[in-house]
């Protein structure tokens, strides 16, 4: 019984230790991404996943943008915007640069930027 007890205790720390684990990532999104909801699905999916960061248009036709949170939820929201995005869009490519652990959030909430 103490065995298992500690062996519980144990996998509990783990847990919170994975759930502690924070990442920022900054992202540059190519193809037809502009005019096609993208920022708003992008907020909306960053939200849901419980993450901070923003969105934004550039001059070049991409969309830019920084997420942060649980790191399985930074991994989870770079799969979504290199393969999902907006129902309207098609993305060519996703760039991902500056992938860092974070020891505290330095964004807080999702947003549109302009």
């Amino acid at each position: 019984m103490l065995l298992l007890m500690i062996l519980f205790c144990f996998s509990n720390v783990n847990m919170s230790e994975k759930h502690l684990h924070l990442s920022s990532v900054e992202f540059e999104i190519f193809g037809n991404v502009q005019g096609v909801c993208f920022r708003m699905y992008t907020e909306d999916q960053g939200r849901s996943l419980g993450l901070s960061g923003w969105v934004k248009n550039t001059r070049q036709g991409t969309v830019v943008g920084e997420i942060q949170g649980p790191s399985d939820k930074v991994e989870e929201m770079k799969l979504w915007l290199k393969n999902v995005g907006s129902p309207s869009s098609r993305i060519d490519r996703a760039v991902f640069s500056n992938q860092r652990d974070v020891s505290r959030l330095e964004l807080h909430g999702f947003s549109t930027r302009y």
